[in-house]
C-alpha cells in the first residue's frame, strides 16, 4: 500500500481540491490566518502543512485572491516546483493512511483474533479507494480514519472506560476538526460511550441500572467535552487570537439547521464554515451516473458508485462480515460499534446534493474491512466452518483486482463493470478524472505526438503550459478550424454539450492517458 501510494503521489499532478488545501496550509504556516477555506476545519490542512513546511516553499504574502487562485499562485506562480511541493504535502496523509490501517488491524484482532486482523488489514491495504485518496493531500481519508479510531477506542472502553473513553473523545474531536461531514457521528459515539460503560459495569438491580445510566451519561458528557476541546485547540493552533473574517460571503441559514448551527459550542469560524456548507448544498450541482447526466442528487448514487469501484471479493466479504456481526451471538455486541457509525455517516452522505464520488464514503472500506474479519469466527457445531479458505480466496481476488489497476487507482472499476478503462462511461469527477494525469498527458504528447496541433479541454487545477503542453481551447474556436488532436478530460466529455459535444461527434478516439483523459483525432 505504501509503495502504491508513494508512486501515485510522485506521478500525479494536483487534483481539483488539493491546491486549495495546500495553499491554505501555507497560509496557516506563514500568516496564522483562518481566512481561507473556512468550509473545512483546519486539522487535515495542519497535517498537510507538516509536509508543506518540510518543502520550504516560497510564499507571496502580498497575494489577495480567493482560495481557488491561492493554490495555483503558490504552485505555479511563486517560483516553486509543484512536483516537489505536492509530494511533500501528500506524505503526511500517506503516513496517516498507513497508521489507520494498523487501527483497522487492531480493531479486527480484538474481535476475531490475529487471523481476522490480517484479513481486515489485507482488505484495507488493497482498497483502491483508500490507496487513491490516501495518496492525495485531501481531507477524506483523515476524517474517516479518525472516526474509525473513535469506534475502536469505544469498543476497548467496554472493559476499561476511564482509560479509553477520553481517547475516544479526542479521536471524535479530530474527525470533527477535519471534516464537518463527520458531525452526524457524534450522537452515535455518545450513545456508544454510554453503552461501553453499561457493558463494563453490567448492573444487576434496578438501583444499579439507574446509577450506571447516570455514570454512562456522565462519561458521554466527558467524551463530548474532550471532542469540543480538540476542535477549539485545532483552531487555536492556527491562530491563538482566533481572528476571523471570511473572504467569501457567508450565507444566512434559517430554520432548524440555522438554530442548531448557532448553538454549537464551537468557534465562530467553524459555525460560519457550516453555513457555507449548507449554502453549497443548496446549489444545483450536476451528477453523472451510468452514462446519464442529471441535475440535483440521486439518493442511490453512493451505493451504486461503491458497487462499481469496490473489488468483487471485497464486496462479498463486506456483506458476509456485516451479516455475521448481526447473526452470530458472540459477535453481536460488536455490531453497533462496527456498523452503526458508517451506517449513520452513509445515510447522511446519501442526502448530499453533490454526487461527486465515493470519496464521501471512505469510512465504508475502513469499517467494513473490520466487519469482514468476523467471517473467520463462524463455527459449525464445535468445529470451525470451512470459511477461512473461502475468506482468504476472496481477499486474494480483491488484492489481485487492486494490483491490476496499478498505478491508476482513481479510475478503478471492478471486473463486473469492465475495469478502469470503462469507468468514465459510468461515473465522473473524483471517481475517474480529477485532473491527476496532466503530467502523464504531457509525456504522451511529447513521445507519441511531437509537433502536432493540440486542442485541450482539461478538467483540473494544474496549469498545462507548466508541463510543456501548448494547446488551445476548441470551444473558443470555429469548429471548422479544429483539426488535429482533440484532448478531453473524461469528466468533461461525460457532460459535454453544445460546441464540445459537436466536436466530439466529429472525432474518433485514438488514445487515452491514465484512463482519465481521451485523445481524439479530428
Amino acid at each position: 500500500m505504501a509503495v502504491a501510494m508513494v508512486t501515485a503521489a510522485a506521478e500525479e499532478t494536483p487534483t481539483i481540491d488539493e491546491p486549495v488545501y495546500v495553499g491554505t496550509a501555507a497560509v496557516y504556516l506563514r500568516e496564522h490566518s483562518l481566512a481561507y477555506n473556512p468550509e473545512h476545519p483546519p486539522l487535515g490542512k495542519l497535517l498537510i502543512a507538516a509536509g508543506v513546511a518540510a518543502a520550504h516553499p516560497r510564499f507571496d504574502p502580498s497575494f489577495t485572491g480567493d482560495q481557488g487562485r491561492l493554490g495555483r499562485h503558490l504552485l505555479y506562480e511563486s517560483g516553486n516546483d509543484p512536483w516537489r511541493l505536492m509530494l511533500w504535502a501528500r506524505l503526511p496523509v500517506i503516513v496517516l493512511t498507513l497508521l489507520f490501517g494498523l487501527v483497522a488491524f487492531a480493531f479486527a484482532r480484538d474481535l476475531a483474533g490475529p487471523a481476522g486482523g490480517l484479513v481486515a488489514l489485507a482488505l484495507y491495504a488493497f482498497s483502491p479507494d483508500l490507496i487513491a485518496h490516501g495518496s492525495l493531500a485531501t481531507l477524506d481519508v483523515p476524517a474517516a480514519g479518525f472516526a474509525l479510531t473513535a469506534a475502536w477506542l469505544l469498543w476497548r472502553a467496554r472493559r476499561r472506560p476511564a482509560r479509553w473513553l477520553p481517547a475516544a473523545g479526542a479521536a471524535l474531536g479530530a474527525a470533527v476538526a477535519t471534516k464537518m461531514s463527520t458531525l452526524p457521528a457524534i450522537p452515535v459515539v455518545l450513545a456508544l460511550a454510554g453503552a461501553a460503560v453499561w457493558s463494563a459495569r453490567r448492573p444487576a438491580g434496578r438501583a444499579a441500572r439507574r446509577r450506571t445510566l447516570a455514570v454512562g451519561a456522565g462519561w458521554a458528557a466527558v467524551v463530548a467535552a474532550v471532542a469540543v476541546a480538540v476542535v477549539w485547540a485545532v483552531y487555536l493552533v492556527v491562530d491563538p487570537r482566533l481572528r476571523w473574517t471570511s473572504r467569501e460571503p457567508v450565507p444566512a441559514v434559517s430554520g432548524l439547521r440555522g438554530t442548531l448551527t448557532g448553538l454549537l459550542p464551537l468557534p465562530a469560524a467553524y459555525r460560519d464554515g457550516m453555513r457555507i456548507q449548507f449554502g453549497l448544498e443548496g446549489l444545483p450541482w450536476q451528477g453523472y451516473l451510468f452514462g446519464h447526466v442529471y441535475t440535483g442528487a440521486r439518493w442511490y448514487y453512493l451505493p451504486a458508485a461503491l458497487a462499481v469501484k469496490t473489488p468483487l471479493g471485497m464486496l462479498a466479504l463486506w456483506a458476509a462480515g456485516a451479516a455475521v456481526l448481526l447473526v452470530v451471538r458472540r459477535l453481536r455486541p460488536a455490531a453497533p460499534y462496527v456498523l452503526a457509525p458508517p451506517a449513520v455517516l452513509l445515510a447522511s452522505a446519501m442526502q448530499s446534493s453533490r454526487d461527486f464520488g465515493t470519496r464521501y464514503a471512505l469510512f465504508l472500506p475502513m469499517f467494513l474491512a473490520v466487519a469482514a474479519a468476523g467471517v473467520l469466527t463462524v463455527r459449525r457445531g464445535r468445529r470451525p466452518a470451512r470459511v477461512p479458505a473461502a475468506a482468504c480466496a476472496l481477499a486474494a481476488c480483491a488484492a489481485l483486482s487492486s494490483l491490476r489497476t496499478f498505478p491508476y487507482y482513481l479510475p478503478y472499476a471492478n471486473e463486473a463493470f469492465g475495469g478502469p478503462a470503462r469507468t468514465h462511461l459510468l461515473l465522473h469527477d473524483s471517481n475517474v478524472d480529477w485532473g491527476q494525469d496532466l503530467g502523464r498527458l504531457a509525456d504522451r504528447l511529447r513521445t507519441r505526438y511531437p509537433g502536432e496541433r493540440v486542442w485541450l479541454v482539461y478538467k483540473g487545477s494544474g496549469v498545462p503550459s507548466y508541463y510543456g503542453i501548448r494547446a488551445a481551447d476548441p470551444r473558443a474556436a470555429d469548429p471548422g478550424r479544429v483539426h488535429g488532436l482533440l484532448v478531453v478530460s473524461d469528466s468533461a466529455a461525460a457532460k459535454a454539450k453544445g460546441r464540445l459535444a459537436e466536436l466530439l461527434r466529429g472525432s474518433r478516439p485514438v488514445d487515452e492517458v491514465g484512463h482519465s483523459i481521451t485523445l481524439y483525432r479530428r
